[in-house]
C-alpha cells in the first residue's frame, strides 16, 4: 500500500476526507436520503442487490450512496458485508408459478393465455430526454396497482404439453444443487452452479456476451419465451417444526428463452431452455443470463464448443465484476519493485539491441569497402 511512502498515512486519511466532502457535493443542495435511493433510483438498486447477492434494499440504497453512485463499488460493498453475515440454513426453492406477476410479456405467443401484462417498463416509452422531470411532478396512479394475482402457466409449460420442448432438468442429476460460496469451482461444473454464477455476475459482460451468440458466436436462435416480474414467497424448513415457515416475499425477475435444437442422436428435434432468474426488475441482466445459460449448454447438447460464450471457464470465470475489478484496479496500487527489475531488463535489452545494430553496421561497412 501507498502507506509505505513517506507521509502515506496522513495522505491516505486526506484522500478519505476529500472522498466524503465530494460524496456530500454542494451543501446549498439536500443531502439524498436512502428512501429516496431506495424509491427513485429502484432499477440501480435491483442490480446491486442481484450481483452483490444480497436482498436487502436499504443496505444496496447505502452502498450507493457511499460508493456516490458507481454501481461496481457499490455491489463491492454489499458483497464484502455479505461475508460477515451468518448463514442459518437455506431457503425451500421458489415456485414462480404462484409468483404476484407485476409484468409478463412473451415475444412466442400474442394471445398467451393468462394475458400479456405490460407493467412498468421502458420498452414503449420515446428516448426523448423528459424535461418534465426537473422537478417534482405529480402523476396520477389508480388506487390499486395492476397486478396478475392468479397462477399464469408459462410458456415453456404450454409447449411441453407438447412435448415440444426439453424436459427442464439437470443432466448432472444432482440431488442437491450446490453451493457457489462453499464448493470450489470445477470445470465443468453443474448448471446449477453456473446459474448461481451468473445470477450475480457483471450485467454488462454477460449483455456483451448474449449479444455475441445472436450475432453468430455460437449456435443461437433465442426467442423469449416469456419474462416476469413479481414478487415469490420465500420459505425455510425449521428442523423443530417438520414443514415449511414463509419468511416474506421478494421481488424478481424471470426469463426463459427457447431455443431451436435440430436434435441429435440421443434427443428429436425440439426446443431447448436459456434460463434467468435475478433479484429486482431487471428483465436485461435475466434475458442476457439465460442467453448464456444457453450457450454454456452447448457440450451437453452434442455441438461443438466454437465461441467464447460456449466455454464454461471463460465465462464463469470472468463474470465477476468484484473479482474483475480487483484484478484491474490491483494495477493502481505500488509496483515499485517489479517495475524497477522491468526496467533494467529493458535497458539490458536496448543495450544489447543497439550493440548489435552497431555490429551489423559496421560488418555492412566493411563488406562495402
Amino acid at each position: 500500500m501507498y502507506v509505505a511512502v513517506k507521509g502515506g498515512e496522513a495522505a491516505i486519511d486526506n484522500a478519505h476526507r476529500l472522498l466524503a466532502d465530494r460524496r456530500r457535493g454542494d451543501r446549498s443542495v439536500p443531502a439524498l436520503t436512502l428512501d429516496q435511493i431506495t424509491e427513485q433510483f429502484a432499477l440501480g438498486v435491483d442490480r446491486v442487490m442481484s450481483e452483490g447477492s444480497l436482498y436487502d434494499r436499504r443496505l444496496a440504497a447505502l452502498a450507493i450512496k457511499q460508493a456516490r453512485g458507481d454501481l461496481i463499488e457499490a455491489i463491492f460493498l454489499v458483497r464484502a458485508y455479505r461475508t460477515t453475515l451468518p448463514r442459518f440454513g437455506y431457503s425451500e426453492p421458489v415456485d414462480t408459478g404462484a409468483m404476484l406477476i407485476e409484468r409478463r410479456i412473451s415475444a412466442c405467443f400474442k394471445d398467451l393465455p393468462g394475458g400479456q401484462l405490460l407493467g412498468p417498463t421502458f420498452d414503449y416509452t420515446h428516448r426523448l430526454l423528459d424535461e418534465e422531470l426537473d422537478g417534482d411532478p405529480q402523476i396520477a396512479i389508480g388506487e390499486r396497482r395492476e397486478s396478475l394475482t392468479d397462477a399464469a402457466a408459462r410458456v415453456a409449460d404450454i409447449l411441453g404439453g407438447e412435448g415440444l420442448v426439453e424436459e427442464d432438468v439437470d443432466p448432472a442429476g444432482q440431488s442437491a444443487p450446490g453451493d457457489i460460496n462453499h464448493t470450489p469451482s470445477e470445470f465443468p461444473m453443474s448448471r446449477a452452479m453456473r446459474l448461481q454464477s451468473l445470477s450475480r455476475g457483471d450485467e454488462g459482460f454477460l449483455l456483451a456476451l448474449g449479444y455475441s451468440t445472436q450475432r453468430g458466436y455460437g449456435r443461437s436462435h433465442p426467442f423469449a419465451g416469456e419474462i416476469r416480474i413479481g414478487e415469490v414467497e420465500m420459505e425455510i424448513i425449521v428442523p423443530e417444526l417438520g414443514f415449511a415457515v414463509p419468511l416474506g416475499r421478494i421481488q424478481v425477475t424471470e426469463c426463459q428463452m427457447v431455443n431451436q435444437f435440430k436434435g441429435s442422436a440421443k434427443a428429436p428435434p425440439q426446443f431447448t431452455r436459456g434460463y434467468g432468474l435475478v433479484f429486482g426488475q431487471s428483465e436485461r441482466k435475466a434475458m442476457a443470463m439465460s442467453l448464456c445459460d444457453r450457450a454454456m449448454r452447448a457440450e451437453e447438447l452434442g455441438e461443438d464448443v466454437v465461441a467464447p460464450p460456449q466455454d464454461q471457464e471463460f465465462v464463469i470465470s470472468h463474470c465477476d465484476n468484484v473479482q474483475a475489478t480487483g484484478f484491474v484496479e490491483h494495477l493502481k496500487l505500488p509496483h515499485y519493485v517489479d517495475f524497477q527489475a522491468e526496467l533494467g531488463l529493458v535497458r539490458t535489452m536496448r543495450a544489447e539491441y543497439a550493440q548489435r545494430e552497431s555490429t551489423f553496421q559496421t560488418d555492412l561497412q566493411e563488406a562495402a569497402e
